[in-house]
């Protein structure tokens, strides 16, 4: 396990040619761990045939506005760890 509760992280900028799970209006903004979900298999190795190791799949909050340019409320996405890197 990589990331704690309270950590700040940022999302992966990637663009890649494939599936991924990290939605483009999340890709290189900051947030906030709120929880470990547990280890599951990366859908983007899956999604191409390759073998998916299980990583930590963390939940991950966001303001509203960082990510829309308005709102008072905040957005929580389950990431997993190859998503995100430390701040």
């Amino acid at each position: 396990m990589k990331f704690t509760k309270g950590d700040q992280v940022r999302t992966s900028r990637a663009d890649p040619p494939h599936h991924t799970r990290v939605p483009l209006y999340a890709r290189g903004h900051v947030g906030t761990v709120v929880e470990l979900q547990g280890s599951w298999p990366l859908p983007d190795d899956r999604s191409r045939g390759l073998p998916a190791q299980p990583q930590p799949v963390y939940t991950v909050r966001f303001a509203a506005r960082d990510l829309f340019g308005a709102g008072d409320h905040t957005v929580t996405l389950s990431l997993w760890q190859d998503y995100l890197e430390p701040l």
